[in-house]
């Protein structure tokens, strides 16, 4: 596995080294071994998936609060998305920064999204399929967001957003009284 590190402290973009022959491809797709650098002593709790219908749909974007922070490894197994991280530790350098980066399953690369980052993505082609690896349960009570569209971040997605879940569309936008989360 090859691993780049971020402007973004602690997020990383990890490539896969596939191996290839007539019988067709394997792949590596998580180590804790190989990461310890990154992913220290924390261990996977959950792994999610999900699959995104429609072309130009956005998911996110989503993080939990102290003390369900999680550190999140996002591959798309199917089909290609646009995936973006936002830096919301409150301290931080990089502070509401955001990083986007092509996840496919062609480039077969994996990004890392540490504790104290919030996470979405858009569908580019439709049938999208991803796979999640927390390291923290799920915990409604500690879940929040970012609004996918806030003019203080201004992500640029590739493409006209065109689906966006009910719960996504109310998120607040970013205001003077938004300082972050304390990790």
């Amino acid at each position: 596995m090859k691993l780049q590190n971020l402007s973004l402290g602690g997020a990383a973009l990890i490539e896969a080294e596939p191996f290839s022959d007539h019988r067709g491809t394997f792949a590596r797709f998580f180590c804790a071994d190989e990461l310890k650098g990154l992913f220290g002593n924390r261990q996977i709790v959950n792994v999610n998936y999900s699959r995104t219908a429609m072309k130009g749909a956005v998911r996110g974007m989503h993080f939990q609060y102290p003390p369900k922070a999680e550190m999140k490894f996002i591959r798309c197994i199917r089909g290609s998305v646009y995936d973006v991280i936002v830096d919301i530790r409150k301290d931080s350098p990089t502070f509401l920064q955001w990083f986007g980066t092509v996840l496919s399953e062609e480039n077969m690369q994996m990004l890392c999204v540490p504790e104290g980052f919030a996470h979405g993505f858009q569908a580019l082609e439709e049938g999208v399929e991803m796979l999640y690896l927390h390291t923290e349960f799920y915990s409604p009570e500690h879940e929040g967001g970012l609004l996918y569209n806030d003019p203080v971040l201004g992500i640029k997605w590739p493409l006209l957003p065109t689906d966006i879940s009910e719960r996504d569309k109310q998120h607040r936008a970013i205001d003077e009284i938004f300082n972050g989360v304390e990790i």
